[in-house]
């Protein structure tokens, strides 16, 4: 599995899209995604499926229309679903823009496939109620939205944020992966679960 990076929108959200024999999926289109596009045409690529770790406003800008571009299925979880009756979810907050509207398929923890691969979805809330990680045990990598940075972590001070159930998530969700699964966060550069432990000035006493 191939994994590009493309930071989108006003806040650089990192979008991810993972492609596996000629098929694709793109996680959290925080903006315009013309990048995408263009990189699906050229390496000839059909978009399955667009993941989403949670419903705060900078990582849903690009979701219409990518899925109106290549048809693929928006997929999240479902209880972040209030959030998008409130700034927080649609956008207009500190002057940011509206988030166009989209239809989304509800998914639930557990085993599922994507791209003919086994991704072992986790609820790991905190940052929001309904934040989901997205694991691919092959490829030993996980795509976990804001809930964990390099050496950080998310916010927990917008609505359904929790500081002690964001760490319980890390802790006993992303920390219980192999140490050298790759951590791919919703900004900033990526890291590794080992790296974190190690180094998370919130899960460690830096110790070597």
């Amino acid at each position: 599995m191939q994994v590009k990076t493309f930071p989108l929108g006003p806040l650089e959200t990192n979008c991810y899209v993972l492609s596996n024999e000629g098929k694709a999926i793109a996680v959290d289109p925080g903006g315009e995604p013309t990048a995408v596009i263009d990189f699906l045409k050229e390496e000839g690529l059909t978009l399955t499926h667009i993941l989403i770790t949670h419903f705060h406003f900078d990582h849903l800008y690009g979701i219409k229309a990518l899925h109106e571009a290549t048809g693929a299925t928006v997929i999240s979880g479902s209880d972040d679903v209030f959030l998008l009756d409130t700034e927080v979810g649609q956008g207009g907050m500190w002057g940011f823009p509206k988030v166009d509207p989209f239809t989304f398929t509800s998914i639930e923890e557990g085993d599922h496939a994507f791209m003919d691969l086994e991704c072992k979805v986790f609820a790991t809330p905190g940052h929001s109620p309904g934040s989901l990680s997205f694991f691919f045990p092959a490829a030993q990598v996980v795509f976990v939205g804001d809930l964990l940075f390099f050496r950080a972590i998310g916010r927990t001070d917008l609505p359904g944020g929790d500081f002690d159930v964001l760490k319980k998530s890390v802790t006993e969700k992303i920390f219980a992966l192999p140490p050298e699964t790759v951590v791919y966060s919703g900004h900033g550069p990526s890291s590794s679960v080992k790296d974190e432990q190690i180094n998370n000035p919130y899960f460690s006493d830096f110790q070597r």
